[in-house]
């Protein structure tokens, strides 16, 4: 097994790891210590059937069960598969900011307890755009002044399903789901609970507003973060082939979709959500 960086940013290709069988110890352990390094790790694989992908899944952690039960595989519930295809040049906007996968985000942060990491299958590519971009978290923290981050800790910030600050609009929550899902708040600065490193954690398309700040203190203290922490040299962009697994790291990471791809082609991904602890 070898491990090559995708990027100075973050991000490393897993080479050589047979994912048709279940993984050895020592396997499992090199790419959990590669993954805390470089916080994305990329595997290339032939497209894993839901119950294979649990099970691969399993050992980097406990799936949980995500949100839209609409989304849910009927064989391997743990698993959602997430279609972004273009049906018609109706669903195509031309502002493809309006698209929500296109707003920088962190998987499940409207939860009390977010899942710590992710991984997601390319099943279905398109022919052009469709790639997912990254930035690093624990770097845009470490780059802040030292004024800046002194203001940052301690300051906490409410996390909803949906905020008007995100340009996009969610996906429409069943009233069961809605009743799963209260505002939640979180630390704006989280410390990794498995390495100890510092990281922002602001969600665009979740994060509301600062808590104890005033709309529009806390509208500029968010868009300064925002620009700093997704800037092009915090950056790495995966262009995916079919099969492509990547495990991310939520608490170090933030995404987001090139969501211009042509009509017509379809876009796939199997997803699942590995459960994670409190963010403190």
């Amino acid at each position: 097994m070898q491990i090559e960086p995708l990027s100075e940013a973050l991000g490393a290709e897993v080479r050589g790891l047979d994912l048709s069988r279940p993984l050895m110890a020592a396997e499992v352990e090199a790419v959990r210590e590669a993954f805390f390094d470089h916080h994305l790790l990329c595997f290339r694989a032939a497209p894993l059937n839901p119950g294979d992908f649990v099970r691969l899944g399993r050992h980097f952690g406990t799936p949980k069960m995500q949100l839209l039960r609409f989304q849910r595989d009927d064989a391997a519930p743990e698993v959602n598969v997430l279609e972004s295809t273009y049906k018609s040049p109706e669903d195509k906007p031309d502002d493809l900011r309006m698209v929500r996968l296109s707003g920088w985000h962190t998987d499940d942060s409207y939860f009390a307890t977010p899942a710590k990491a992710t991984m997601l299958q390319g099943l279905d590519i398109p022919s052009a755009g469709g790639h997912t971009k990254f930035a690093n978290m624990h770097k845009a923290y470490e780059t802040l002044p030292d004024a800046t981050r002194a203001r940052l800790d301690g300051l906490r910030a409410v996390h909803a399903y949906d905020t008007p600050r995100a340009p996009g609009r969610a996906k429409t929550r069943t009233a069961e789901e809605a009743v799963e899902t209260p505002d939640v708040v979180h630390p704006l600065v989280r410390t990794h609970d498995d390495t100890g490193r510092r990281a922002i954690y602001f969600n665009p398309n979740r994060t509301d507003r600062v808590d104890g700040l005033a709309r529009g203190e806390s509208d500029a203290l968010l868009d300064a973060l925002y620009d700093h922490m997704t800037g092009s040299d915090l950056q790495y962009h995966h262009e995916w082939r079919v099969g492509d697994i990547l495990l991310w790291d939520n608490r170090s990471l933030v995404h987001a979709v090139n969501t211009d791809y042509p009509v017509g082609e379809v876009r796939r991904h199997q997803r699942i959500l590995l459960e994670g602890g409190a963010p403190v």
